[in-house]
């Protein structure tokens, strides 16, 4: 099923260079921010500050940035080449601090903090942020070697950094989309009618590896009535003819995320075409999607972008049927800072990516959805997804 389609190695790399300018820009909004140090574990936020990719464990993997001073990259002694090799420290921006086996690695990190002189001055009142992904039992160890030290979660800093894609970002996104969009119109030829659900997902994972991405996330196959479920596990249930599948797919490209959905109808051989409710519905949703893009500008709020989406289904009278906010931020994580919902008026700005997707879910009958990865701009929002958004009648 190889189809050679996948971006080349070097189309998928981000300079070294990149992520010392990261990490320039995280301290100031360390010191912004009042932390008078931050403290990252396995997760995004690592990968995004150092390029390191890893699994949390119960060995300490830490990555303590002081307001001044040395960066220092605390890891396993059997991961201090790994740590090595990132581009954070190949860049001269970190040093790595390996531990052994029987150390109490959370001594060592409170030792070279005590080093960085943090109980000195106004650093002495400020707090230590913390990575939201970094295990409990690790923030207790922290803990016990720092009595007295007051600790925060640091996300304000890593969300102010990440929600805006460089460029760099923004072009594994777009490669992301388009390896998606790729597998969506495979799909979409079948053949579909008389195989399960979960066999189709299965396909779907294989192509998205194909098709140039490192790990396929997620692959929702809804058909029929199981349309209706917008986070459907895909199951036993064969698709038939005559009705509506809901593919949901997504997965990352060099640690940047994919996510799109369409809905198509499978005709089958007797060519059963969908009703004129349907149609009507399928037309609603997308123009729900279409509205919400065009209001995507910097310094609208999100909430404005939602409501876009959401005058339309609503004025029809499907406004209960759509059940869930209009998108997500999506970057290293698929659902990541800004929410495109009621009640966030942060503005937006260039370079925010986000999904734009509407959906009307009748239960217990069938359901739509249509998503795009949106991209803000200087003055607009741009699809990355480019997969047809026409109702595509299919005979599977």
């Amino acid at each position: 099923m190889t189809t050679g389609s996948g971006p080349r190695p070097a189309a998928r790399l981000i300079p070294a260079a990149r992520y010392a300018e990261r990490l320039a820009a995280g301290r100031e909004l360390i010191a912004a921010h009042r932390f008078a140090a931050v403290l990252l574990g396995v997760g995004p936020d690592l990968r995004y500050l150092t390029g390191f990719v890893g699994d949390p464990m119960e060995r300490l993997t830490l990555l303590a940035i002081p307001q001044g001073g040395p960066v220092w990259f605390v890891v396993p002694r059997l991961e201090a080449s790994k740590a090595e090799a990132t581009p954070l420290v190949r860049a001269g921006a970190a040093e790595v601090v390996p531990f052994e086996e029987t150390e109490d690695a959370a001594i060592r990190v409170a030792n070279l903090l005590s080093g960085a002189r943090l109980d000195d001055g106004a650093a002495a009142w400020e707090p230590i942020g913390i990575s939201d992904r970094l295990w409990a039992m690790h923030v207790l160890e922290l803990q016990r070697t720092m009595p007295g030290r007051r600790f925060e979660p640091a996300g304000k800093v890593m969300r102010d950094l990440r929600q805006i894609k460089d460029s760099d970002e923004t072009r594994l996104l777009g490669l992301a989309a388009a390896a998606a969009d790729r597998t969506v119109d495979a799909i979409s030829a079948g053949p579909l009618v008389g195989r399960t659900e979960a066999e189709v997902s299965r396909e779907i994972r294989t192509r998205l590896v194909d098709e140039g991405h490192d790990l396929a996330e997620f692959a929702i196959v809804g058909s029929g009535p199981n349309s209706a479920s917008p986070h459907h596990d895909a199951g036993d249930r064969r698709i038939r003819a005559g009705e509506p599948v809901v593919l949901d797919i997504g997965g990352s490209l060099s640690g940047y995320m994919s996510d799109t959905t369409r809905t198509i109808w499978v005709a089958g051989e007797g060519g059963i075409q969908p009703d004129l409710e349907f149609r009507r519905i399928y037309d609603l949703v997308r123009e729900a999607g279409n509205l919400a893009t065009a209001a995507v500008r910097p310094g609208i709020a999100p909430e404005q972008v939602d409501a876009a989406a959401r005058s339309v289904i609503t004025g029809a009278g499907y406004g209960e049927y759509f059940t869930h906010r209009t998108g997500h931020g999506i970057g290293l994580e698929v659902h990541e800072d800004p929410y495109i919902v009621a009640g966030n008026t942060a503005p937006l700005e260039s370079g925010m990516a986000f999904s734009v997707e509407p959906g009307i879910y009748l239960p217990g009958r069938w359901g739509v959805r249509i998503e795009d990865i949106v991209v803000c701009g200087e003055t607009a929002g741009t699809a990355l997804n480019l997969s047809n958004r026409d109702l595509r009648v299919v005979r599977g």
